[in-house]
């Protein structure tokens, strides 16, 4: 009898033990990945950004310029639905973007990207119609009669996309058939369907020409692949480098588009390919003095 209690206890003892250390390994993970989520964010708006805070419910938020404070996890299970509806930090930047060029639609539960955080947008491009307005301009080069946000150089990434993709279309007619006539770019409206304003309404997206392909709503998973197919690469490649993402990558595709978020880029080239057996920020541009003091930040409010 004492031989089985003897041997009931230590299988539940290294039962026991692994379930701990499961434990700390996700929350390790997860301490991980909230780390490279702000450093990332730090990097895409260094203007903004000015500090991280962790209160003594180990709720963490970062401080904006405006002294304003936006959470990065409200802890709560969401449906795909309502990381769309009511995303936190964590929420937008969970999926990773991925720079290869896919030939099909992706999975509908698959958006990268098209979660947004409206405080932050709102703390960077403008709070109300009229702020937002206020900082747009006139692009310089290729649609000049189109305006696009100035803030956070959006305007002036948009303008090497187009340096670089105009004189490209001389000699590409399928590049040329995509980028004239655009489809607009600040247009102050929500999303159909929804109560959210759209990446538009901050002057931070383009629409290219439009297909009848192109969206979700309007087309079959298997005429949008077809779409999504023939998207020339040099035409995706040129608005990536430059911190664009496209809705040819989302499940709810929306091929025409493509949305300034540095956020979502610097994630992908940064940490796509991180190894656990490295120190957090590996990957990050680390020789560079800006993000050496940023993880510096992280790392005294969150050890």
């Amino acid at each position: 009898m004492i031989k089985k209690l003897n041997i009931f206890i230590i299988c539940f003892l290294v039962i026991f033990n692994i379930s701990v250390k499961s434990n700390a390994n996700d929350n390790m993970d997860y301490v991980i990945q909230m780390k490279q989520d702000i450093l990332t964010l730090m990097l895409a708006y260094p203007e903004y950004i000015v500090g991280v805070e962790k209160k003594d419910n180990d709720k963490v938020y970062i401080i904006m310029k405006s002294g304003k404070k936006i959470l990065y996890d409200d802890k709560l299970n969401k449906t795909h639905e309502q990381k769309l509806e009511n995303p936190d930090l964590q929420d937008m930047l969970e999926q990773y973007y991925p720079f290869e060029k896919n030939t099909n639609v992706m999975d509908k539960t698959f958006d990268p990207g098209r979660a947004r955080q409206y405080d932050l947008l709102g703390e960077v491009y403008g709070n109300s119609k009229k702020a937002i307005e206020s900082n747009l301009t006139h692009l310089k080069y290729g649609y000049k009669n189109y305006q696009f946000n100035k803030k956070n150089n959006a305007n002036t990434c948009l303008e090497e996309v187009l340096k670089e993709l105009i004189p490209l279309s001389k000699n590409r007619g399928d590049i040329a058939s995509i980028l004239y006539p655009p489809s607009g770019t600040y247009n102050y409206r929500v999303i159909s369907g929804t109560g959210r304003l759209s990446p538009h309404s901050y002057g931070i997206a383009i629409d290219l020409k439009s297909d009848r392909k192109d969206y979700w709503k309007w087309c079959s998973q298997e005429d949008g692949s077809k779409r999504v197919s023939e998207y020339p690469k040099e035409l995706v490649d040129a608005f990536e480098k430059n911190n664009f993402i496209w809705g040819g990558k989302w499940g709810h595709f929306d091929i025409l588009h493509f949305e300034y978020r540095p956020e979502i880029i610097l994630k992908a080239r940064y940490f796509t390919a991180f190894n656990k057996n490295n120190k957090w920020y590996e990957g990050a541009p680390v020789e560079e003095e800006t993000t050496k003091n940023y993880i510096d930040i992280i790392e005294k409010t969150l050890n």
